[in-house]
């Protein structure tokens, strides 16, 4: 992390598509071009599962339309490799998108306005592509009209084109996607980060650059640039999040009694990150609730408590009162709430007053959390696919400062992961993960009480099934922006710090020393150690 100041995240198929269709003359374009063909699964979709598919699909048809727009078909030695990959992706996407389908959107960032905007785009594409008729090109795609989906609001997505026109200035979180705007994009006043990009995403900076200015070497070119280095051509769906990266790292290091590795100046950058108004999770960003609380609760853990005058920016008394990751956001946040808790009750204020108001925030922030929780015992939230994260966030905060009335809710969760493990002692929605099953695991052995047979079993277990997965380098992509994404080095610290408590609880780290049948296991004992 001292090294890197962008983080460590995975590429993103919508953010690398958008770059194919919108700045073909950037260096690293047909990189771009075959990352996406890579990407394509059998069934003809992108991305990830369920209705995480839609958007990426939908960017990627889109990319490659513009493609066979932007070249010269004959002449083009990947035409055939795109015509085949679009006439796939099509007929995924007409399946799934024709009334009835049942395909549902989830809550990632500007999905109400994405869908419907990329719909547009791709039918504009079509028609025009069924009039020039290019060599090798099934004319027939622009027969039927796409549709967007239900979840779509196409008249926000209209009023933010009507503000843009008449001048006026969009609101800092709309930046990082504003590349829906499509052409307008290039009449909005914006402000450019120290970085060079707009809105902390290489899409937005694309939208708002245009080819032409690309060609004319605009200095927001060498963002482009950089981002797209450690990935080959790809880019990620945000950067730079160097602070986001810190603060979670240096949170979940010293929440397990880690606190005298990190360098002076990483909390250096914490510490320069927290403004009147909170902490941005990255260059281009507008400060939220989340990244204030994290930050502000790894400076705590690592010895430099601070008053949690931030974190009021964001407090609302709806539901009886809890904090908001933005002003006037749609969705409340489960995660960035319990995180508020552990900022709220780790903070030094430095009058009687405040610390009365304090602990009203903690009472309420935990009232409201207990009733998020689902009857199975488990959480889900805004920013994740996997109800494990929202799980062991709300888990360890509740456990640490919720009380007597958070005891409850703390065992329901941890019965439901006792009886969601997976045959192989991992974790998982979908399949088992190495990040959720470090989750999982924390959730198990975070709560401060005794530790029974069973679940030091189920520990244990999960922590063999990480220690035989500790040498992967690339993890399913769980997290949500624009599309999935992977946060890559805060998932291996998650992965080492439930390595971590599970070493310090006698009763699991004795059973990491034996098979199921009691005999000893070194190898296991020597890993974890």
């Amino acid at each position: 992390m001292r090294s890197d100041p962008s983080g460590d995240f995975s590429p993103s198929i919508y953010e690398t598509a958008r770059l194919v269709a919108l700045t073909p003359s950037l260096r690293g374009h047909r990189r771009r071009l075959r990352f996406l063909l890579d990407q394509q699964r059998p069934d003809g979709s992108w991305g990830g599962p369920e209705g995480y598919s839609l958007i990426p699909t939908l960017s990627a048809i889109d990319a490659l339309l513009a493609v066979l727009q932007h070249e010269n078909s004959n002449r083009d030695r990947g035409t055939g490799d795109v015509a085949g990959a679009l006439g796939r992706g099509l007929h995924w996407l007409r399946g799934h998108l024709e009334p009835g389908a049942g395909t549902a959107l989830p809550d990632t960032v500007a999905v109400e306005m994405l869908a419907p905007g990329l719909v547009s785009a791709i039918n504009l594409r079509l028609d025009q592509l069924a009039a020039l008729a290019p060599v090798g090109v099934e004319v027939g795609w622009g027969a039927a009209r796409l549709r967007p989906p239900p979840e779509s609001n196409e008249a926000l997505l209209d009023r933010v084109r009507v503000a843009v026109l008449d001048g006026r200035s969009l609101p800092v979180k709309l930046l990082h996607s504003l590349e829906v705007l499509g052409a307008d994009t290039r009449d909005a006043t914006v402000p450019v980060a120290e970085s060079g990009g707009v809105g902390c995403s290489p899409a937005a900076t694309a939208a708002w650059l245009g080819d032409d200015r690309v060609r004319q070497g605009h200095p927001s070119v060498r963002y482009l640039e950089e981002v797209q280095e450690p990935h080959s051509g790809a880019v990620p769906v945000a950067a730079p999040l160097g602070l986001f990266e810190r603060a979670w790292i240096l949170g979940t290091l010293g929440s397990t009694g880690i606190t005298k590795l990190a360098p002076e100046s990483l909390l250096d950058s914490l510490r320069n990150g927290l403004g009147e108004a909170g902490a941005a999770g990255g260059d281009g960003l507008p400060p939220d609730a989340d990244d204030t609380a994290a930050a502000l609760h790894a400076l705590a853990l690592h010895g430099e408590a601070r008053a949690a005058d931030p974190l009021w920016t964001y407090w609302t008394e709806e539901g009886g009162g809890h904090v908001s990751c933005f002003p006037g956001e749609r969705t409340p946040s489960t995660s960035t709430n319990a995180h508020a808790l552990q900022a709220f009750a780790t903070s030094a204020e430095p009058a009687d007053v405040d610390v009365q108001r304090r602990g009203v925030a903690i009472r309420s922030i935990v009232d409201w959390l207990r009733e998020q929780q689902t009857r199975e015992g488990y959480w889900t939230d805004k920013w994740h696919a996997s109800p494990y994260y929202a799980t062991v966030c709300c888990t360890v905060a509740l456990a640490e400062h919720g009380g007597t009335a958070a005891a409850p809710s703390v065992a329901a969760a941890v019965r439901w992961v006792l009886e969601t493990q997976h045959p192989d002692g991992s974790w998982g929605r979908w399949s088992g993960t190495y990040e959720e099953t470090a989750y999982a695991v924390q959730i198990l052995l975070r709560t401060g009480l005794p530790v029974d047979e069973a679940t030091a079993l189920a520990a244990a277990r999960g922590c063999r099934f990480l220690i035989a997965n500790a040498d992967l380098t690339e993890h399913p992509a769980l997290w949500h922006d624009k599309d999935l994404y992977t946060p890559t080095r805060i998932v291996r610290t998650e992965g080492l710090a439930a390595l971590h408590v599970a070493r310090s609880d006698p009763r699991t780290a004795a059973l990491l020393h034996e098979d199921g049948d009691g005999s000893a296991r070194e190898p296991a004992g020597r890993a974890v150690c």
